[in-house]
């Protein structure tokens, strides 16, 4: 059967070349006599797959030296409550809450301590990225433990396109729907996460980034778990207990297809055109209507409806017939998400344009 154009927002696409490798490795790894599925995560074998996987990390995306690269478990949802019990010091953190996910962590960081919203574009529908200037001012009083956004909107399709000036305070970003899908300046952040099944993996391994001097002599918080600490899982090179060893295996070889392909500049260039070939259909639509607003919009996640819930169902159902998946919209918003991430190719992304425009004829001519 060939495969369809998949456009689901994680577990997403992956690159055909990785999946290729991984079958060919999959009964014997590199002549081991067994499969990466079957080896102890303290032999050798495997200690080489985790440590290629962090210095090719460290290379496409120049991780400084003073930052510590994790392999955890457990996705976004683990690290909303790992974060404030790693990091929460004085009990005080900042949150701007600009989608779904921002306002999950911000609601489970008021477990831990007191999380101020410093500001939210709810009021709008999360159509867009709020006003940074707040939390800039806030950053600056210098009693917060750190500053939390959520710098991709999987959901609502919006994006962060300037960081918020967080002066001495570290800023916190959970980056996993738009991680590898652009440069990124790591020393900007104090820490960044993300869950591997967007654009750098499977589902199951998070990546975390955290510069050493917010690991301290530990967690901020007695009652943290010890599986749940950084200052742990660095000493112990994320192998505390047994990690995902599969997961860690494929995200590496995700990690050298993207630095073949280019790096990282290579796939913002991508990104971004195949943002565009949608979004400038979008614009000339008649039935189809952009949801986030120009300025905030996302090259990970393009978000669009039409007049009714029926044609909604409609063009979803069409897409199928036609070997478009993954293009049904959140719950919690509805409409159509096509999400372009690095393994999305233009040749799908063209095809999805096609079947767009010929939806749109047919319903002009009913």
């Amino acid at each position: 059967m060939p495969r369809v154009h998949n456009f689901s927002a994680g577990p997403a696409a992956l690159p055909e070349s990785v999946l290729q490798e991984a079958q060919a490795e999959l009964l014997d790894y590199r002549g081991c006599g067994m499969s990466i599925l079957e080896m102890s995560h303290r032999s050798h074998a495997f200690s080489e797959v985790i440590q290629d996987a962090e210095n090719t990390l460290r290379r496409l995306v120049s991780i400084p030296s003073n930052y510590h690269v994790l392999f955890l478990q457990g996705g976004a949802t683990l690290q909303f409550a790992g974060i404030p019990m790693n990091l929460m010091r004085t009990g005080r953190a900042g949150y701007i809450v600009s989608g779904n996910f921002a306002r999950l962590a911000w609601q489970e960081a008021r477990k831990y301590g007191e999380a101020e919203v410093l500001s939210s574009s709810e009021d709008t529908g999360f159509d867009r990225i709020p006003d940074l200037a707040p939390a800039a001012e806030r950053a600056a009083a210098g009693d917060l433990d750190y500053v939390y956004i959520c710098q991709n909107n999987t959901i609502f399709g919006t994006m962060f396109s300037t960081l918020p000036d967080c002066g001495a305070t570290p800023l916190v970003a959970d980056v996993s729907s738009c991680f590898l899908s652009m440069p990124l300046d790591v020393e900007r952040y104090g820490l960044i996460y993300a869950g591997a099944q967007k654009n750098a993996g499977p589902a199951g391994v998070t990546v975390v980034i955290v510069r050493d001097d917010l690991l301290g002599e530990g967690p901020a918080l007695a009652c943290c778990p010890s599986y749940m600490s950084y200052r742990t899982q660095a000493d112990k090179d994320s192998m505390m207990n047994t990690p995902n060893t599969f997961g860690i295996y494929l995200c590496g070889k995700v990690f050298r297809w993207v630095e073949n392909e280019g790096g990282l500049a290579a796939m913002e260039k991508r990104n971004r055109q195949k943002a565009k070939t949608l979004y400038d259909l979008l614009d000339r639509s008649e039935i189809f209507v952009p949801t986030a607003q120009p300025e905030s919009r996302s090259i990970s996640n393009v978000i669009f409806r039409c007049a009714t819930p029926e044609l909604d169902e409609a063009f979803i159902s069409g897409a199928r017939e036609r070997g478009i998946e993954g293009i049904k919209g959140h719950r919690l918003v509805g409409g159509m998400r096509a999400s372009i991430y690095n393994a999305v190719s233009q040749a799908s992304v063209d095809a999805l344009a096609a079947y767009m425009q010929e939806f749109e004829e047919s319903r002009r001519s009913n």
